[in-house]
């Protein structure tokens, strides 16, 4: 993998675990959701206007097509993923759908889209996935229906995860659309699906910036940090890397939960993190 792709992968990595850590501390569902999604629009309202300016080639329709179906996916991620929260454990949803996601999008880049990584990058990224599991799965509740549910709902996600990832790709490589652009347009999008939904809850939207103002503006801008990175890897390196090694953040927030939120399976997690370095390190030598 590409040094520079590789290492804005792994700021992401840092930047996408500072904000689940900010946001795990704060329940207010999709108006939650909402609310960190019109901040990242209005933070990229100017960015979008220079990279515009600055861009040698015009606007293209395309573009607006591609911000518009990366909108409706994370909309559809974010409904998903509460669901799962709702009827399932965390410790089963969360690493269900971060491991799934990528494992999703190699077999899709390697049998659809043509993408050859090599076997020692396919290596890294089943071992990626691997680790994320290792470190995430087990404990949980002990009804049976909650559990599978949880699995069902952790699947469903991946799935989403991986249809985003493979768009986004898409969107930046084939279609040309420049990453500032694109991500900006989707926040823009994403505030306004859900916006009927913030409407009906304006109290609830009131009580969440007024007690969690600090949390929405963590997740609200380094949430587009992280992910701006990723786009911009995506631009320079095959999909079915980038996908895996960006999984490197469940071991930046396994060792935080550990370490500040005081979590219990320490040694587990620390065998994952272990195993997806491994998996890091096969993937940066590909």
């Amino acid at each position: 993998m590409n040094t520079t792709a590789l290492a804005m992968v792994l700021v992401a990595a840092v930047v996408h675990a500072v904000w689940n850590l900010a946001a795990k501390r704060v329940s207010g569902g999709p108006r939650f959701v909402w609310l960190y999604y019109t901040v990242s629009a209005a933070a990229m309202l100017p960015v979008i206007a220079v990279a515009l300016a600055v861009e040698p080639e015009r606007p293209q329709w395309t573009w607006l097509l591609a911000a518009a179906g990366t909108a409706v996916l994370h909309v559809a991620y974010g409904i998903v993923l509460q669901r799962g929260y709702e009827v399932g454990d965390l410790s089963i949803v969360y690493p269900l759908a971060r491991g799934t996601g990528p494992l999703v999008s190699v077999l899709v880049a390697v049998t659809v889209l043509g993408e050859r990584p090599g076997v020692l990058g396919l290596i890294g990224a089943f071992l990626v996935v691997a680790g994320v599991l290792v470190i995430s799965l087990g404990g949980g509740t002990g009804d049976a229906r909650a559990r599978r549910a949880g699995v069902c709902y952790g699947v469903a996600t991946g799935v989403v995860i991986a249809a985003y990832t493979l768009w986004d790709a898409h969107s930046v490589t084939s279609l040309g659309v420049p990453p500032l652009v694109y991500f900006g347009g989707g926040a823009i999008g994403q505030s306004i699906l859900l916006a009927p939904t913030a409407a009906r809850g304006r109290s609830e939207i009131k009580r969440l910036w007024r007690d969690h103002r600090r949390e929405v503006l963590i997740v609200g801008l380094a949430s587009p940090a992280s992910y701006l990175l990723v786009l911009y890897a995506l631009r320079i390196a095959p999909v079915s890397l980038v996908a895996p090694a960006r999984e490197l953040s469940i071991v930046f927030g396994g060792v935080a939960a550990w370490l500040v939120l005081r979590e219990r399976n320490a040694a587990r997690r620390l065998a994952g993190s272990l195993v997806v370095l491994a998996g890091i390190a096969a993937i940066a030598v590909a």
